[in-house]
């Protein structure tokens, strides 16, 4: 069964840092674009952050750019979002999707608040 669990989520006060988890079962994450998205309250899910299954290339979204650095541990079959420098703009609920030619999915997303 094909299952991706994000954690790492919270309240942290802006400037802070926090890093998301991303667990993969049913799948290995090397054969996949693997991505964070986010969706802020009364806005649309936006891309923040991919790596290619080839070379592991990473492009980030403007806003975050300098910011955030995604990763992945191809061992522990898991994609990390690292945060740095959070702003209270920042703040939404945060989803992993894994992404190939026969497959898109979506982990359940996990919340970050950035407030002071």
């Amino acid at each position: 069964q094909v299952q991706l669990v994000e954690s790492g989520g919270g309240l942290v006060q802006p400037g802070g840092s926090l890093r998301l988890s991303c667990a993969a079962s049913g799948f290995t994450v090397s054969t996949h674009v693997m991505s964070w998205y986010r969706q802020a309250p009364g806005k649309e899910r936006e891309l923040v952050a991919s790596t290619s299954s080839i070379g592991g290339s990473a492009n980030y979204a403007e806003p975050v750019k300098g910011r955030f650095t995604i990763s992945r541990d191809n061992v522990k079959n898991t994609v990390y979002l690292q945060m740095s420098s959070l702003k209270p703009e920042d703040t939404a609920v945060y989803y992993c999707n894994a992404r190939n030619a026969w497959r898109n999915a979506w982990g359940q997303g996990t919340l970050v608040t950035v407030s002071s």
